[in-house]
């Protein structure tokens, strides 16, 4: 990435050299500009929000920025693209979206996510430390800033503006105003589920925000909840848990059965264990953020059960399913399984088979699948 500053050698984490897509883009590259073109000063506390793969605070290290974010893949990559960079890792503070965010706020940089409620939900746990001389920019592909976009600035920070767009990015310019009336956060949401998809029917479900189809139950976990494994005790993984809502499943229908909630969003490790919580269920759980089943040891699982996500951000890929797949078949012991639910145009069913050897059909509609593999 070419900055102001010189250049930087970035990758995502974790380094694939099948990868193709990159570490940053034109919005990164807009706001840096900005920063250096119109002298910002870069003084006092810098906060970076959102930085996607540490493009932004590796560029801004001199000035010790405070990086926020709710990916532990971001954060790895962060400390990689920092060594890269030859700058010590203490020089950026790295906190989640689940940390106390700092008490004073001078610049506030936000690379805009693809959850509105995410955004919502930063900005109103910053605001308190904002004050009228914090230097307030936004950035984004043009696609990812709408109305919606500016009226939270407004509403939660003060009068927003855009500029014009450069290579399809947009910066946001807000002006703080310290005496305005914000409204009071949403998040966590708590909702109760349906009747009809087993164990968890009637139960209470915990989404802290930026957590997928965090206001309702998604028609594809519905269709897995439905055609989940019964009374197979032992280990068990729900991977890529989002808010938990299938390990749960799990849990309440074997109270024998050890659950490992896995996700690499911190807000969604969160929700998984703010579920769980609510529903009293019995028997052991263990709640982690990670990259997938890095940690776990070899052969010492016997089901996951993954609903891998085919986004990193806007991109469509399939690199994370890939990762996912071959994790679970390192740590799933002999004749363990893995069971994944997908839309059925993404053709799991074919890396499944390469990558185990077999893989069948247990259930199906029209847009969903569900496939089991066995590790021989």
């Amino acid at each position: 990435m070419t900055t102001p500053w010189g250049a930087l050698a970035l990758t995502r984490f974790p380094e694939d050299p099948r990868e193709t897509l990159r570490a940053w883009d034109a919005s990164d590259e807009y706001l840096l500009r900005h920063l250096e073109r119109e002298e910002v000063p870069l003084s006092g506390t810098v906060v970076v929000v959102g930085d996607r793969w540490g493009a932004l605070v590796t560029a801004l290290a001199e000035h010790r920025p405070v990086q926020i974010t709710d990916s532990y893949l971001t954060q790895e990559a962060t400390r990689a693209n920092l060594a890269r960079a030859g700058v010590e890792p203490d020089a950026v503070r790295l906190l989640t979206t689940q940390d106390p965010p700092p008490e004073r706020v001078d610049v506030l940089l936000v690379r805009v996510p693809k959850s509105l409620a995410l955004l919502e939900d930063q900005l109103l746990r910053l605001a308190p430390a904002v004050h009228a001389g914090t230097v307030v920019v936004g950035t984004g592909m043009v696609k990812e800033i709408h109305t919606s976009t500016l009226r939270l600035f407004e509403r939660i920070l003060g009068p927003t503006r855009t500029s014009l767009a450069e290579k399809k990015a947009r910066l946001i310019f807000c002006t703080p105003d310290p005496a305005l009336e914000r409204p009071a956060g949403p998040w966590p949401y708590v909702y109760t589920l349906p009747d009809g998809i087993g164990a968890v029917s009637g139960r209470t479900v915990v989404n802290h925000a930026g957590v997928f189809c965090a206001d309702r139950l998604d028609i594809g976990t519905r269709f897995f909840l439905r055609h989940l494994p019964e009374g197979r005790g032992g280990r068990v993984v729900d991977l890529g848990c989002g808010n938990g809502i299938v390990g749960t499943a799990v849990a309440l229908a074997d109270p024998g059965a050890e659950v490992l909630f896995v996700d690499e969003s911190f807000q969604a490790v969160a929700s998984a264990e703010a579920t769980y919580r609510a529903n009293g269920v019995p028997g052991r759980a263990e709640f982690r953020v990670g990259d997938g089943l890095a940690g776990v040891p070899s052969g010492s699982v016997d089901l996951v059960l993954n609903n891998p996500p085919f986004h990193s951000h806007q991109a469509t890929t399939d690199a994370t399913a890939r990762r996912m797949f071959s994790g679970a078949r390192r740590a799933l012991r002999p004749g363990g399984e893995l069971w994944v639910i997908g839309n059925r145009h993404l053709g799991y069913h074919v890396k499944l088979r390469k990558l185990f050897g077999n893989s069948r059909v247990v259930a199906s509609d029209p847009k969903f699948v569900v496939l089991k593999a066995v590790k021989r």
